[in-house]
């Protein structure tokens, strides 16, 4: 492992426009990891780099890993990286602060930070950012709707990036498996099912316990405040008793109603972390998504 240098921004990238991305590309990766920053606790947060083997530039998207805002970390959704790194993409997985260690905004700081280091570190590894995207899965997905809708909140930009202070975290779009787009109605879900785990990781990540009104992204909507909308594609269990569908229908139905695209699909016999075993709804979740980032990357 070996710490990533600053090499600047990789311009030249810019000039000819988005890489061309074919969603049913096949490459071969090369896997490594870096130090991206340390957090307040003390820990080590790591990026781990899926590289397509090939001329390139490749288009880059940035995962942010679930667990609850209280676990996890850049290993996630391992599958899901690799799978849509082997089709052409350079997929960076970031470590994020858990909620022991400091709650919210932390891990949005963190996601904000892995940005802006990512559009000055890219072209290492011979990606792209003129189009950068996120996928994020479950509270990941409630960090990736924050960062996209408000990438230049001084509360989330708080944590400075010596090599570029004046770039900014704003992405191109964000594609996310069982956000938590409605934080309150989540909790409220635990608590009609007695599920004290879930119960107890919300009171950990939201304190104090306002916060979870304040960075509720369906109610961000409701109180129409200004934020930036790029398109989103939410992919959601059917049978997801954590994130319930008609919460993610209301926020889809929201979202666009507020000026932005999201791309809702409800994948059928599906439980919150489907994509975690193989099967015929991993598949289309993985062509889903690449579906979506070749819409994005030619629009």
């Amino acid at each position: 492992m070996a710490a990533a240098g600053a090499v600047g921004l990789p311009a030249a990238s810019h000039a000819a426009g988005p890489p061309v991305y074919d969603p049913n590309g096949r490459f071969d990766l090369v896997v490594s990891e870096v130090e991206m920053r340390r957090n307040a606790a003390g820990r080590m947060l790591i990026a781990r780099i899926y590289q397509p083997k090939g001329p390139g530039p490749f288009p880059a998207l940035l995962d942010l890993h679930g667990g609850a805002w209280n676990r996890k970390d850049r290993l996630a959704e391992e599958p899901m990286d690799r799978a849509l790194a082997a089709s052409g993409l350079l997929v960076v997985a970031v470590d994020l602060t858990v909620a022991p260690e400091a709650p919210y905004p932390a891990c949005v700081q963190d996601a904000n930070y892995a940005v802006r280091w990512l559009k000055v570190n890219a072209a290492t590894w011979n990606g792209d950012v003129s189009r950068l995207g996120v996928y994020a899965s479950s509270s990941g997905g409630h960090v990736a709707q924050l960062l996209a809708m408000r990438p230049r909140d001084p509360r989330y930009s708080a944590i400075p990036l010596a090599a570029a202070p004046d770039i900014d975290a704003t992405v191109s779009f964000v594609m996310m498996r069982s956000p938590v787009s409605n934080t309150f109605a989540r909790y409220q879900n635990a608590e009609r099912r007695n599920n004290e785990g879930m119960m107890r990781n919300n009171k950990v990540f939201f304190s104090p316990w306002e916060t979870i009104h304040e960075g509720n992204p369906q109610e961000i909507l409701e109180r129409k405040e200004k934020v930036t909308l790029v398109p989103f594609l939410i992919m959601q269990g059917a049978l997801d008793d954590n994130v319930l569908p008609e919460m993610q229908e209301n926020f889809a139905k929201t979202y666009r109603a507020a000026g932005g695209e999201c791309d809702y699909r409800l994948f059928e016999n599906s439980v919150h972390e489907w994509v975690a075993e193989p099967g015929p709804q991993t598949d289309k979740a993985r062509d889903v998504a690449k579906e979506f980032i070749a819409r994005q990357l030619k629009g």
